[in-house]
């Protein structure tokens, strides 16, 4: 098996040692070729080359944002309006050995989040021709893997990035400092959201939405963030909202979503599992995030799941 190794050497948790026994490990499986990302982009450069090829694994060595940039690349540009907007031929494998802060990605399809026990564990699944079939979200001409949102959470990428823009490292407590900051600032806005769901009248007087491809929605060292539990890669999307940005009201959400085996319920909270598609509309510039990486800001989005989209190296689903 042809099988392109793509590490970003700039993600968090890789180091020039873990690379080279990933490659050398993996060497004994596959007929491997090794590309390091230079620039943005890069990756969903190679990945897009790769499919030319024909090769038929990549591994993605790095954080959720490289992933993300391996799967725009080998499925391209969505079509805004298709359910099944996969493009026609071969797609390659994708495996992931975490690299990244926090990879929810590789970690909510079963891969272990150390990188020396994910390539261990990725060589077993080769040999057992593991594999499973995933589906995806898209909104904004782009795919995403595991969430999205509007609001609060594009804010709290949008101060991430800057941060790692100026050499500021990417830890869980970094985001849970800038997300107090963001809410807090945001407190005494008016809500500018409203919320279409298929065969639903529209939801107004919304401040920010998540929108979850998969859960958990995030994790913060190993505490799993729900925001939506029924939620998986083999659903539709779940929707997780909130109507009030009242402290204590928000801090009882929060407590759940950080309480094991507890549904959030609240009611300022809108929650939809296994929706087909999403749309909404802001009344004023809002902030967009995907995978953790902040998008821009955008007045009306619409988010749409497509099953079957994706296959990956990875345990069954559980």
């Amino acid at each position: 098996m042809r099988a392109l190794l793509i590490v970003n050497p700039n993600a968090t948790s890789t180091t020039p040692s873990g690379r080279d026994l990933l490659a050398h490990a993996l060497s004994s499986r596959v007929r491997l070729t090794v590309a390091h990302t230079t620039h943005r982009g890069h990756a969903a450069e190679l990945a897009a080359q790769a499919r030319v090829d024909s090769v038929a694994l990549i591994i993605v060595h790095g954080g959720d944002g490289t992933v993300n940039e391996v799967i725009n690349g080998l499925l391209g540009e969505p079509h805004p309006k298709s359910m099944r907007s996969v493009p026609a031929g071969p797609i390659p494998l994708v495996a992931v050995v975490p690299g990244g802060s926090a990879n929810v990605f590789a970690r909510s399809l079963g891969i272990a989040p150390d990188p020396v026990d994910a390539t261990n564990q990725l060589i077993d699944l080769l040999a057992l021709r593991r594999s499973r079939t995933i589906g995806l979200g898209h909104c904004d001409n782009r795919w995403f893997t595991f969430n999205a949102g509007m609001g609060l959470d594009a804010q709290v990428c949008e101060a991430v990035d800057r941060g790692r823009s100026n050499g500021q490292a990417v830890t869980p407590g970094r985001y849970v400092r800038h997300a107090v900051r963001a809410f807090f600032r945001a407190k005494r806005e008016e809500p500018t959201l409203t919320i279409e769901l298929p065969d639903q009248e529209a939801i107004d007087g919304v401040h920010y939405a998540f929108v979850s491809n998969s859960t958990p929605w995030t994790y913060l060292n190993r505490r799993e963030v729900h925001t939506n539990p029924a939620t998986s890669f083999d659903t539709g999307l779940g929707l997780f909202a909130m109507r009030t940005m009242r402290v204590f009201a928000s801090l009882r959400v929060v407590r759940q979503l950080l309480t094991a085996g507890l549904s959030p319920k609240s009611h300022s909270l809108i929650r939809f599992d296994d929706v087909r598609q999403i749309r909404i509309h802001a009344s004023a510039p809002i902030g967009l995030q995907m995978d953790g990486d902040y998008i821009g800001l955008r007045t009306d989005v619409t988010f749409t799941a497509v099953p079957d989209a994706l296959t990956v190296v990875a345990p069954a689903a559980h």
